[in-house]
């Protein structure tokens, strides 16, 4: 028994090394795949594992989240301080991806506390708590419907801000293109020539 509680013991410990080597990256690309994670934190840290968390309680293809598990917490702390402190884009999403350290609780496969116990019932109609828990039923709805609706509007800004994002780029690929042909038709030569300046130095 005493064997049981040790080894519980050491396995809440190893998770929670784990944990303090761990960040949790928000507002991710459906399209972001590990290997793209790897590579955008190669910079800062070597990325050992990553846990996509899917958000199944909307019907919306928003931005998922992500576990990633890095060498060390020197490496946590670095990668999120880097994603705090500068505009952080993964996969040419709109707007900057944001990082914090991993909690315990986020974890799917996070082992039991050692010495915690757990009492469950059923409530019925007519307990004490029953109404309690049908008013947090009802708040619970109110809010998810709440959140629909944030999402909903968090999208179209996204859509416009990819658009203007667009725009902004296709715009700058005009000029580009405008500089070469004036390059290639020899007009900058000929005004370098008429205002005296050798293209040579």
């Amino acid at each position: 028994m005493e064997t049981s509680k040790e080894q519980a013991s050491k396995d809440y410990a190893d998770f929670l090394d784990k944990v303090k080597r761990t960040i949790y990256i928000d507002q991710l690309s459906p399209q972001v795949t590990t290997q793209v994670i790897k590579a955008a934190l190669a910079q800062c840290a070597n990325v050992v594992n990553v846990e996509f968390i899917v958000n199944y309680t909307i019907p919306y293809d928003i931005p998922s989240a992500a576990l990633v598990e890095l060498d060390d917490d020197m490496q946590a702390k670095a990668a999120v301080e880097l994603m705090t402190d500068f505009p952080f884009i993964i996969a040419g999403m709109p707007r900057p991806v944001k990082a914090t350290y991993a909690k315990p609780e986020m974890f799917r496969d996070r082992p039991p506390r050692p010495g915690l116990k757990k009492d469950f019932r059923w409530i019925k109609q007519g307990d004490d708590e029953h109404e309690a828990m049908k008013k947090l039923k009802i708040l619970a709805k109110r809010q998810q419907s709440e959140n629909m609706a944030l999402i909903k509007n968090l999208l179209d800004e996204e859509k416009e801000l990819a658009k203007q994002q667009q725009e902004a780029l296709d715009g700058n690929c005009k000029k580009y293109e405008m500089l070469e042909m004036v390059m290639q038709n020899g007009a900058i030569k000929n005004l370098a020539h008429r205002y005296g300046i050798n293209l040579d130095d």
